[in-house]
């Protein structure tokens, strides 16, 4: 498939917008290929109804060639962007507690299959993060558990349950945010480990989801200060690539993490940022919110790509794996709203929470 330059450094990135409806914009973006997708916050989904209108007017806006990714962040606990009778799932400790595998397994594609009739076709979880530092003020209780192998077992298995339920899991957030003392979305945490402790403690749930298939992950604004010193791993070639492809094996989409958070935002300026992070090794990019720093990145991107020919190479790579985790699982809303109410009417989501309500009780 031919693209012009535009069209595929656009497909390098992921937006999203104000309010619930799709801004004439976006929708245009999409239409002339220079969008790879969209992804939805609580300012977008007062309602199930109004998830699934957003997604059907993406769906029509795109390219029939170039399917998008809907994206959300729906871990549970604190971090749900979907209204009721989207089932509320407790914070993945608690899942991690009861040490069932196939629990979270079950968890994973009771979520993805409310999901999919909405039009998501990517979840950002799970959290593979290890939580092991308490006075961590992002991660938490948003980690399965202190020990990395408890970590890496229930992540695979909550991925599992997502694919399953035909919703990309994405894995967060490379290679390890569990031991920081900073918020990335306000600061740029730096963690000072040596490569063993890096192997014994935060990168073996994202090796095992490599082993696993998990089909993407998302990288983390933290500067690992032993192995690319001052250098965010969103924008380091040494953690992208030489670690996450050349030495945990991983053959899927990477995710940068939103490029408005202030750990980047605050010292580099959009553009720089966008091009580092494909250089790196990320294959679609985050830009949550403003649709100007969006086109402002796809224009730094474009003119890389005219001027360095081994960028544009780099470009045509990232679209090759997401267009192809893209392709692999598209979109899907149902044909209508109404028939939203098949889908919530399964009695097994209120079973789980259930059985995870008494089982957390032991």
């Amino acid at each position: 498939m031919e693209l012009s330059l535009p069209e595929l450094c656009g497909q390098l990135i992921v937006g999203g917008f104000d309010g619930d409806e799709l801004p004439a914009v976006m929708a245009e973006a999409l239409r002339a290929g220079r969008r790879g997708g969209v992804i939805y916050f609580k300012r977008n989904l007062p309602s199930v109804e109004a998830a699934h209108e957003l997604s059907s007017s993406v769906v029509d806006a795109a390219r029939d060639d170039l399917p998008p990714f809907i994206g959300v962040d729906e871990e549970g606990g604190r971090v749900r962007r979907l209204p009721a009778p989207v089932m509320t799932l407790p914070p993945m400790r608690a899942l991690g507690k009861i040490g069932d595998v196939e629990l979270v397994r079950r968890a994973g594609f009771l979520l993805g299959r409310q999901l999919a009739p909405l039009g998501f076709n990517l979840d950002f979880a799970p959290v593979l993060d290890v939580d092991s530092n308490p006075k961590n003020p992002i991660i938490g209780d948003r980690a399965f558990s202190d020990e990395p192998d408890a970590v890496a077992r229930f992540g695979r298995a909550f991925a599992g349950g997502l694919g399953k339920a035909q919703v990309l899991a994405c894995g967060k957030h490379f290679p390890g945010h569990g031991d920081t003392d900073k918020d990335s979305h306000l600061d740029l945490p730096v963690i000072r480990h040596d490569k063993e402790r890096l192997d014994a403690v935060e990168l073996p749930p994202f090796r095992a989801a490599s082993h696993a298939g998990i089909p993407t992950l998302m990288s983390a604004h933290i500067v690992l200060s032993e192995i690319d010193p001052g250098v965010p791993a969103t924008l380091s070639h040494r953690v992208c690539t030489t670690l996450l492809r050349g030495e945990l094996g991983f053959r899927g989409v990477l995710f940068s993490d939103d490029l408005e958070m202030r750990a980047l935002s605050d010292n580099y300026e959009i553009a720089e940022s966008a091009v580092g992070a494909i250089a790196a090794g990320c294959d679609a990019l985050l830009i949550c919110r403003d649709f100007e720093l969006q086109e402002a990145a796809l224009d730094a991107l474009v003119r890389r790509a005219e001027a360095d020919s081994s960028f544009k190479s780099r470009c045509t790579e990232a679209l090759g794996r997401n267009l192809a985790a893209r392709r692999a699982k598209p979109p899907r809303p149902l044909p209508s709203a109404s028939d939203l109410d098949a889908v919530f009417d399964s009695d097994e989501p209120d079973a789980l929470l259930d059985e995870i309500k008494r089982r957390s009780k032991r």
